[in-house]
Order: structure tokens, then C-alpha cells, then sequence
């Protein structure tokens, strides 16, 4: 298969072209070749810029594309169209944060999307990025017609993640001491493995599989307490110990769900549902899941090697030794 992904470099992007090489594929890379541009030297390189210079791929005839770096649909469009008589089926990665209701699990493909009041909007904020991604997705789906597939990833985590919405878990429980760990042991819990993803993108792009997909997993979440137990396994013998603390308690003294203590969505909250969405389309389409131990495993390995590199956002120590003694005395 002759494949173009558009971006290619960072995490998701650089995992689809090591599982399109390692199957053997053609891969061409479309970026503007500022991040990451020692990878991959042996592909064929095109330079663009989606805000205004597309013309290295007015020629050229690929199988299929997989754009894993559409934001805005005035990025999206234009790329679709200059293609769609020379790329026989365009993958497009979307997000779940599509979704208008989160609060409860089973979110499924048919589940209602959001929109903006002004379509015209251009700034990614909190606010407009689910919508954005709609509008996204419909320009594909508009140019492409049947040749389409649209992946909703949720939380994707692995080795090469820039964003430590993760990473954080493995790395604490790696340092050892006290680790604090929000009190919502059930908490359904489903991550990414970006190899997994990759992978799958990759055989759907190749039999031109169509549909939008959640792009989740596994089927049956993990709960919060087996991510943790994965974690303390793979630090081994000096691991952290888990200090469960009431998500009130956490909230309280203003520690952040997700920015500070990544994955944790609360029980009240209104997005308690969006780790814990319906992958049936994707399994039925092929997505396999790796197992938990074998996720935090991976991260883990990749992160020991990363160690000079600080976290961004996640609680500091300073912060978590001051929660853990108010929780102590309370």
C-alpha cells in the first residue's frame, strides 16, 4: 500500500509509520518538517504548511491517507479536496470530545456531537475543540463520500507522548514514597495504546475499512485501582504506595482532575463517562487491546529513558506532601 500520513512525526503520527513500515508499506510524510525531522530517513518527504502552502502534493497517487493533525476545517477541507481524485480512502483522527454528553459510560458513534454558534471560528480553546473536530470530520466526509473512516480516539497513552496525561502514573509510582491516588477505585478506565491505534488505523487504511469508530479501549474498561496496580507492578520492589484519598477531600484543596493528577475524571463530574465509551464498531473492525500491564509496561520502559525531561502539569511533590499531611490530620 502507498501511504500518506499527514504529520507522521509526533507520538500517534511516528507509532502509524512504524507499524505502516513494519508492514512493508510505501509510507510519504506530509509535514512541515520542523518537529522530529531525523525520523524516518529512508521515506519520501514533502513539505507543506496547511495554513498556506500545499502545492508539494498537487501531484502523486497514494492507496489511502491518514491526517492525524486536522484541527480547524479550513485545514482539513483544502487537503481533502486537492486528494480526492488520487487517494483511494482518507483517514481522519477525531476525538471524543465530540461528544455533547460525557457524563455517563456507553457514549456510542450515533450519540449527539457538538456545533458552534459561529462556524467561522478558528481558535482552538476547551471550548471549540470538540466542535472543530465535527466540522472536521464532515469535510471529509463530505469530499470522500463511502471513502472514509473517521477514528475518535479517548485518552491515547504510550511510549513517545508529548502530553503526560499518563505518564505521570507510571513515573510516581516508579520514584516511590507516598503516592496520592483519588478515592474512585471504580473509575472506568480506558487508554489508547497507541500502538494499538496505530496498528489498526493502519490494517483499516489498508482494506479501506469505512465508518467512524471510537477509537477506545478495551472494550470492558479497567478500573482506576487496576491501572494503579499495574503501575506499583511495573515499578517493582521500591515502588510508591498509594495513599487513597476521598475526591472530595482532593477537590477541596484544589487539586486538579486531569492537569494535576492526569486520568482521574470525577465521580460527580460531567465528563465521568468519557473513559468509558462504546468500542463495539472498532472491535467488529479489528481493534485488539493490549493488556494493562503490558500499557504501563511500555510507558514506563520509554520514560526511564526520559527522566531528564520534567512533566508538564502534573501535581508537584511540594503540593502532594502538603495533601497528604491535611489528609493525615484530618
Amino acid at each position: 500500500m502507498r501511504l500518506l500520513v499527514i504529520g507522521g512525526t509526533v507520538f500517534l503520527g511516528r507509532h502509524i509509520v512504524d507499524a505502516a513500515l513494519a508492514a512493508g508499506h510505501d509510507v510519504t510524510l506530509a509535514n512541515r518538517g520542523k518537529t522530529n525531522a531525523d525520523l524516518f530517513p529512508s521515506v519520501t518527504r514533502l513539505t507543506i504548511d496547511r495554513d498556506n502552502d500545499l502545492s508539494a502534493l498537487e501531484v502523486g497517487e497514494w492507496d489511502a491517507v491518514i491526517d492525524t493533525c486536522g484541527y480547524i476545517p479550513g485545514h482539513v477541507r483544502p487537503l481533502a479536496e486537492l486528494l480526492a481524485d488520487r487517494v483511494g480512502h482518507y483517514t481522519f483522527v477525531s476525538s471524543v470530545s465530540v461528544y455533547t454528553d460525557v457524563s455517563k459510560p456507553g457514549v456510542d458513534e450515533d450519540s449527539p456531537v457538538g456545533a458552534l454558534d459561529d462556524e467561522s471560528v478558528t481558535e482552538v480553546t476547551g471550548e471549540t475543540y470538540g466542535p472543530l473536530k465535527v466540522l472536521c470530520e464532515r469535510a471529509v466526509q463530505s469530499v470522500f463520500k463511502d471513502g472514509f473512516s473517521i477514528v475518535r480516539p479517548g485518552l491515547i497513552v504510550g511510549p513517545w507522548d508529548p502530553s503526560d496525561r499518563f505518564t505521570y502514573w507510571p513515573r510516581r509510582f516508579d520514584m516511590g514514597g507516598d503516592a496520592i491516588v483519588p478515592n474512585w477505585k471504580d473509575m472506568p478506565v480506558q487508554l489508547a495504546d497507541v500502538r494499538d491505534l496505530a496498528e489498526w488505523m493502519v490494517r483499516a487504511a489498508e482494506a479501506k475499512t469505512g465508518g467512524v469508530f471510537n477509537g477506545c479501549g478495551p472494550a470492558t474498561p479497567w478500573t482506576f485501582e487496576e491501572m494503579v496496580n499495574a503501575c506499583v507492578a511495573a515499578a517493582g520492589d521500591n515502588a510508591a504506595t498509594p495513599v487513597w484519598v476521598d475526591e472530595e477531600f482532593l477537590l477541596e484543596h484544589h487539586v486538579a482532575p486531569w492537569g494535576e493528577l492526569p486520568v482521574w475524571l470525577p465521580s460527580m463530574s460531567e465528563h465521568a463517562g468519557m473513559l468509558s465509551v462504546s468500542v463495539d464498531r472498532a472491535v467488529a473492525a479489528g481493534l485488539t487491546f493490549r493488556s494493562i500491564d503490558d500499557v504501563v509496561g511500555a510507558t514506563l520502559a520509554w520514560d526511564r529513558t526520559q527522566r531528564d525531561r520534567e512533566l508538564q502539569g502534573p501535581l508537584d511533590a511540594e503540593k502532594e506532601a502538603k495533601v497528604l499531611a491535611a489528609w493525615r490530620g484530618r
